[in-house]
């Protein structure tokens, strides 16, 4: 696990100091070393790619980076677990190695199948390659977006980074906001791929490569997979048992590819049918005690350590838990701008961040269960969703204008305000028609500013922009929204957390679930495998039931949550009278302070909407590190 930056720039002027302090901010991801590889060419035309090194696999100097072989020259972040095997065929086909590094395994592995390596890779991927001879810069990321990758292009200037913090030290970089993917971060509470905070700045999406032709200057992006390929294809005509079986199969070689490290390993733990699958299995296939680590809240609402603990007995894990006070909270909330270097609303960042910390002091490596929801069916919204789209179904069609009405009605509407809905006319208004597009779906479900308080919120014009969730995919509602969260949700906020949260401590984060192999099968089952008479996970969970007893599974499902009303209204508040002073916030000229000083009355009278509270003081907590 590493952090990557570079530019290809035609001004001709020295960069060297300026990669150097491009690679400065990257040092938490990378703190082992740190090398440069920069080439100038007779058109005035500069190229520098620049790597730090957290190592994990060929320790030596072998593994180090940039790494050249021929005209090729690789930064590369991320895991080829499957690189053995990877090696010994290209060893067949005549190549030769100096290391046992998975690095060069990519580098050769691209000089000899091009672009096409990627669909030989089992891995979590962001590498940059640049070819010499031909003078094309290849930007490649890995199929589920596990590994973040920026790029920025403007006024003859192109760079890429790990992360948005690099682009800052050079001085051709103009941070400008846009506008159109500020308004994504209040709808979704994060910014969807491709768009940027920046104008000019986007993440390159997953299973896409990008072709940048340094004598053309054309920018090529190609898509080289797609998750609602495998969602179209026809379900599987498969049995329960069978099904069972050949996701257990696939589940572990997966888990056990997690595995392959020269550096120790731990899993984060929380008690959770996902987080559980991966430790029951990975248990069941070492002789050693699995390292596990979870943290809790003395909020019993939100505390998963007793579960968790209880997992760990019963696997006889090496476990270590954590819990969060108010001294750690307060101690990461300045850090979180700084982190996330973008505008970013996950509240579970700070557990995450904790528990990360926690982790490396014993392990360098740590294996996290995300997207066993989207994958196996287990968001709540899921089968609330589902219920909701039979009862308007059964109702008779003709009724349905007039339960609109009704439900648009202006006393219904307030009496159901009061009660803590805001939001309460769009959102019913969308639940009184019949549920056809990930439009509705996404309304009632995945948003928090909607069209009306964006209106209200900002004080500069916005325009609509198009994200994974205008995707279309022609299969059953179910399927649909599935398919949208692998493509948004999952990459743009659970990865997006994952990985700053335990890059910010140096420790490396695997995702043993978003195998490719996984995804594949698993959008083909039929879908009451996955929500089998409300049962979500319905697979998943027959599988942990050969490990565990029923019944020491078996609870509502917390997500990883925190206590945040109350953090608002005791640990945080002086940072709302800060942060989300009116006078403070209409002299940015960007968002209203009015309606922001309505929001926060509500919420501190009221107790409503504390998620939306939350983004404005994440916003302006960015505002001031990274704008002013």
């Amino acid at each position: 696990m590493c952090g990557i930056v570079g530019y290809v720039d035609y001004s001709n002027i020295n960069q060297l100091d300026i990669l150097d302090k491009m690679m400065l901010t990257l040092k938490h991801r990378g703190p082992d070393s740190s090398e440069r590889w920069v080439k100038q060419f007779n058109n005035m035309l500069s190229v520098g790619l620049g790597h730090l090194r957290l190592s994990i696999l060929d320790l030596s100097e072998n593994g180090k980076q940039p790494m050249q072989y021929e005209n090729l020259v690789i930064v590369f972040n991320g895991e080829i677990y499957n690189f053995k095997e990877l090696k010994k065929e290209l060893v067949s086909l005549g190549y030769s190695f100096f290391s046992n590094s998975d690095t060069e395994v990519f580098l050769k592995a691209f000089h000899h199948w091009n672009t096409e390596c990627v669909n030989h890779f089992t891995g979590m991927f962001a590498a940059t390659i640049f070819d010499i001879q031909d003078q094309k810069l290849y930007l490649i990321r890995d199929r589920t977006g596990v590994k973040p990758l920026f790029w920025y292009k403007n006024n003859g200037l192109f760079m890429f980074s790990s992360e948005l913090k690099a682009f800052h030290k050079h001085p051709g970089f103009k941070k400008e906001i846009n506008i159109d993917a500020l308004a994504l971060f209040f709808k979704y509470g994060y910014i969807p791929q491709p768009h940027s905070i920046f104008k000019n700045t986007f993440k390159l999406e997953a299973g896409h490569i990008l072709i940048y032709d340094l004598k053309s200057c054309i920018i090529k992006d190609k898509t080289y997979w797609d998750v609602e390929f495998f969602y179209n294809q026809p379900k599987l005509d498969i049995s329960e048992s069978e099904a069972i079986e050949e996701t257990e199969r696939i589940l572990t070689s997966s888990f056990n590819y997690r595995m392959v490290s020269d550096v120790p390993v731990g899993v984060f733990l929380s008690g959770g049918y996902d987080s559980t699958a991966v430790a029951c299995l990975l248990q069941n296939s070492i002789s050693s005690r699995l390292k596990t680590f979870t943290i809790g809240f003395d909020d019993e609402k939100y505390n998963e350590a007793l579960h968790a603990k209880e997992v760990a007995k019963r696997l006889n894990t090496d476990h270590t838990e954590f819990f969060c006070k108010e001294k750690e909270l307060l101690e990461i909330l300045p850090l979180l701008p700084n982190i996330y270097d973008e505008p970013f609303g996950d509240i579970s960042t700070i557990p995450t961040i904790l528990l990360s910390k926690i982790a490396r002091e014993q392990v360098k490596v740590a294996l996290s269960a995300d997207g066993g929801d989207e994958t196996f069916g287990g968001y709540n919204k899921y089968t609330r969703i589902g219920r909701r789209k039979a009862l308007i179904e059964k109702l008779p069609k003709a009724l349905l204008p007039l339960l609109s009405r009704l439900l648009k009605n202006k006393h219904l509407i307030n009496v159901i305000t009061q009660i803590g809905m805001y939001n309460a006319k769009e959102r019913i208004s969308s639940w009184s028609e019949n549920i056809t597009t990930n439009e509705k779906l996404i309304i009632s479900n995945s948003t928090h500013f909607l069209i009306n308080d964006l209106n209200k919120l900002f004080k500069k014009d916005y325009n609509k922009s198009e994200t994974c969730f205008d995707s279309s995919i022609d299969q059953d509602w179910l399927t649909n929204i599935m398919a949208i969260d692998y493509k948004t949700y999952l990459p743009d906020d659970i990865l997006v957390k994952i990985d700053r949260a335990t890059m910010s401590v140096s420790l490396e984060g695997r995702e043993p679930m978003l195998d490719n192999k996984i995804i594949e099968f698993a959008a083909r089952l039929p879908n009451q495998l996955k929500i089998f008479n409300g049962n979500k996970k319905y697979i998943l969970k027959q599988i942990v039931h050969k490990y565990l007893p029923k019944e020491i599974m078996e609870r509502p499902k917390m997500g990883f949550g925190v206590p945040l009303t109350n953090w608002l209204n005791t640990y945080l508040k002086d940072y709302l009278h800060y942060y989300l002073d009116s006078e403070r916030i209409e002299q940015e000229d960007i968002l209203s302070g009015r309606y922001v000083k309505e929001i926060t009355n509500n919420f501190l009278v009221k107790k409503y909407s504390p998620y939306r509270i939350w983004l404005l003081l994440v916003f302006e907590m960015w505002y001031e590190k990274w704008m002013k």
